[in-house]
């Protein structure tokens, strides 16, 4: 495992991290203890020293099921959480000071946690960035010792460079995938400028960028991939980042062509955002032990050469850079 400092929190963090939007689940299959349990074990016996979880995933069992393993364990694990999606309806006047802190103390309590690592704006709507009281609360939570760092988990590039205009905003947790490339533009000098932790989500756009998928492929009922293609429940852009699927898998048929041997993209997909050193680090999500295992195989693989990372971006920008790249 390699490991990169996570901007100004000065945490060294591990460049592939883990994810637990649905850890021992699947986006609203059941959740299983025992199989968060044992994929959060595996990942730090693999030298995974930072967990990303929320208050609103599984309705709270991730952020338990986190905070039970990090406690039992000897190791330092940096564990990164989120608040403002419960606010329902989730709109820019409903985010309050009394609001925030009340989620902040919730998430103390489901983690068991003294203070917690990193806490992140999760996702707010884009008039929330523009209010400095807002900001302000999470100062106040860190000086009376309630979180340690404090950060934001945006949609936007344009919401990720106000973000940053706020001197105690630390971290920025963004899209970013091969196919969805825009924030290596301006977003990351600037945030390299300030010493600003970048945590690239989505990393594999859906699963999309695994090469598993096919024409016929189906998703469960309360999967997102499913009911949110278009947008319908949150942004479309969390969703196979935005892309339309059909042509998603254009572009994935091209990209196995470059890697005809491979039969799992995933790592290759990860080692294109690991190319960049701006990212503090990414964070694959994981159901099972077994997609954990899959993403950690990145450092079975050889370095990729700069004409198949030229091929890759090609790929880009003749089959998504016109539908994506300018939306967010």
């Amino acid at each position: 495992m390699n490991y990169r400092k996570l901007g100004k929190t000065g945490f060294e963090i591990s460049e592939i991290s883990l994810g637990t939007w649905q850890i021992g689940g699947k986006w609203g299959s059941g959740f299983s203890d025992k199989t968060a349990e044992k994929t959060i074990n595996t990942a730090i016996d693999k030298g995974i020293n930072f967990i990303d979880t929320a208050d609103v995933y599984e309705a709270g069992l991730s952020e338990k099921a986190v905070g039970r393993v990090v406690r039992s364990r000897s190791e330092r694990v940096f564990v990164a959480t989120k608040c403002g999606r419960q606010i329902n309806p989730h709109t820019a006047q409903n985010y309050t000071p009394e609001a925030l802190t009340a989620y902040v103390e919730e998430s103390l309590k489901r983690t068991g946690f003294e203070a917690l690592d990193l806490i992140q704006l999760h996702c707010p709507p884009t008039d929330v960035y523009y209010r400095p009281e807002i900001f302000e609360t999470f100062q106040k939570l860190k000086d009376q010792g309630k979180i340690l760092h404090f950060g934001v988990s945006v949609e936007k590039v344009e919401e990720a460079l106000k973000a940053i205009e706020y001197d105690n905003v630390e971290t920025v947790q963004i899209i970013f995938n091969l196919f969805r490339q825009r924030p290596s533009e301006l977003f990351f000098e600037r945030a390299k400028k300030k010493d600003i932790g970048i945590i690239a989500r989505v990393p594999l756009a859906s699963g999309l960028l695994t090469g598993k998928f096919d024409k016929d492929a189906s998703f469960d009922k309360e999967d997102h991939r499913n009911f949110n293609r278009n947008g319908e429940a949150f942004d479309k852009g969390e969703t196979f980042s935005g892309i339309d699927f059909d042509r998603g898998l254009k572009a994935v048929e091209e990209l196995k062509k470059l890697f005809p041997e491979v039969q799992n993209l995933a790592p290759i997909a990860l080692q294109w955002i690991l190319k960049f050193p701006e990212v503090s680090c990414t964070i694959p999500g994981a159901s099972k032990e077994e997609q954990l295992l899959s993403n950690l195989s990145i450092y079975d693989r050889p370095e990729l050469s700069n004409d198949k990372i030229k091929e890759m971006n090609k790929i880009y920008d003749e089959y998504l850079k016109q539908e994506v790249h300018h939306r967010w």
